[in-house]
């Protein structure tokens, strides 16, 4: 960057206080340009979209490339009970119109105390949920937008010790289809090579990874329609991103606290990188069993 910067001093204040904005304001804010909240770049679906019976949500927006939802509910000021409440309900409600998508729940709001943020954690694990706490920013005549993730979604599987809901190989089948299910299949097969005992787990969820009944969940799978999500646990972070990323699988994310590696296989990576991905699970499990 050539330009120079110069430093200015930014001032705090609450939308919710001004007179010349309001949530319906921020609404249209974010259709505009749904990437202003953080979480990638994604596309409007619908904005105050009817709930059965259960008023509307504020925002559904769609990451096309990951086939996943997030229901956005948007609240100037302080967040309470009822906003939490009502984002859960339309949720659960996206999630049983349309199984065959990922889901996930987002709160935003001017003002998240830890109070609410520990209740939003209780959640967290069992309902995919984010809350994004909204700094606006006056500099000079300019308003700035700040979304700031103050709670992360939880990857579902990554505590053996939850609960899980347990499902079959047809339920999967029909969420995803059969040529991203055989993908799972192949890599069921090389971790059978490291351990005998290892086996495949079905669950709502997700597919994960047990022995003896016992789950490891080192590595769990999540089949789309068009490719199979592997998240993968590892100490290494920065250098298995960068092994991954020299054999050409495309990373999704990385969870520098859950020390998980999301990416993406698809149709005949297990058989040109067959000796890579074996030696990726076989650390995963190493570290998981020392």
């Amino acid at each position: 960057m050539n330009t120079k910067l110069t430093l200015r001093k930014a001032e705090k204040f609450f939308l919710k206080e001004h007179a010349d904005f309001d949530e319906q304001w921020l609404r249209k804010v974010i259709e505009d340009d749904p990437s202003i909240i953080g979480l990638g770049e994604l596309e409007l679906k619908e904005a105050e979209r009817i709930q059965p019976k259960a008023g509307r949500l504020d925002l559904l927006l769609y990451d096309r490339g990951n086939e996943k939802r997030y229901e956005v509910e948007i609240m100037l000021g302080k967040i309470n009970e009822s906003h939490i409440i009502r984002a859960i309900e339309y949720w659960d409600i996206e999630r049983k119109r349309y199984p065959n998508y990922e889901h996930c729940a987002v709160v935003i709001a001017e003002d998240i105390t830890s109070r609410f943020l520990n209740i939003i954690g209780l959640f967290n694990g069992q309902i995919p949920i984010i809350a994004i706490q909204l700094n606006a920013l006056s500099i000079n005549d300019d308003l700035v937008l700040d979304f700031v993730k103050v709670l992360d979604e939880l990857t579902v599987g990554e505590e053996e010790d939850e609960v899980a809901v347990k499902k079959d190989r047809t339920f999967w089948n029909n969420k995803a289809n059969a040529e991203t299910l055989e993908l799972v299949d192949e890599c069921g097969n090389l971790l059978k090579e490291l351990d005998s005992e290892l086996a495949l787990s079905y669950t709502q969820n997700y597919i994960g990874v047990v022995k003896r009944n016992r789950p490891l969940n080192f590595v769990i799978f999540l089949p789309k329609q068009k490719f199979l999500r592997a998240e993968i646990k590892v100490s290494e972070i920065e250098l298995w991103t960068s092994k991954i990323e020299e054999n050409e699988f495309e990373i999704v994310s990385i969870g520098k606290r859950s020390g998980r590696i999301k990416f993406r296989i698809v149709k005949n990576d297990i058989a040109n990188k067959r000796v890579f991905l074996k030696e990726l699970f076989q650390v995963s499990y190493t570290e998981r069993t020392i």
